[in-house]
């Protein structure tokens, strides 16, 4: 167990960055390049790779066996499932580098099992992508997405669950949040 400077790294683990957070987890078989920014208390599940021009932000989640590649951009509070797959070339070639498009995570959304995301996307803040969702568009915040491609399903709440239409406007199915739309700073209890 390595826990220099409060992060713990597996012994199976490999981490070449210094730019890691306070509180990180980075557990066996996982490889982060030299050039990665992890903000703090991130958990970096098994078999996860990540390249140098990566940005995320803190208490991010990445589960099992992810690709995290050059111009990803992640906010705080993502949650990214297991076998999730990110793309970062339009017109891929063998031995041809390009620069990469910016893909970007708004804060507190989350992106199911097996998820494709293609390069250049944003989704939205507290969006939340289906397993197994083909992501070819950005996303907008609270929207929940799901198909190939993927598409606009219904609204959640910052808890994750779905919202539905009342009288009044829209009521979380989970909590206890009710409003006229889910916006940034709105409260459930079930969040």
């Amino acid at each position: 167990m390595n826990a220099t400077h409060g992060i713990f790294v597996h012994p199976q683990g490999i981490c070449e960055s210094s730019a890691v957070g306070e509180g990180c987890r980075v557990w066996a078989f996982s490889h982060i390049l030299p050039g990665a920014r992890l903000g703090r208390d991130c958990n970096i599940c098994d078999g996860v790779f990540i390249e140098n021009d990566v940005i995320l932000g803190d208490r991010v989640t990445v589960k099992n066996f992810v690709a995290l590649y050059d111009g990803l951009r992640v906010q705080d509070d993502v949650f990214i499932g297991p076998g999730v797959s990110f793309a970062n070339d339009r017109y891929p070639r063998s031995k041809r580098y390009v620069e990469h498009p910016v893909t970007q995570l708004g804060r507190g959304c989350s992106l199911g099992a097996g998820a494709i995301i293609l390069p250049g996307v944003t989704i939205g803040t507290f969006a939340l992508v289906a397993a197994g969702a083909v992501v070819t568009r950005d996303v907008a915040p609270f929207t929940l997405v799901k198909g190939n491609p993927a598409r606009p399903a219904g609204l959640v709440c910052v808890c994750g669950a779905p919202l539905k239409s009342t009288a009044e406007g829209m009521a979380c199915m989970a909590g206890d949040w009710h409003g006229l739309a889910p916006e940034e700073g709105m409260k459930c209890s079930a969040a």
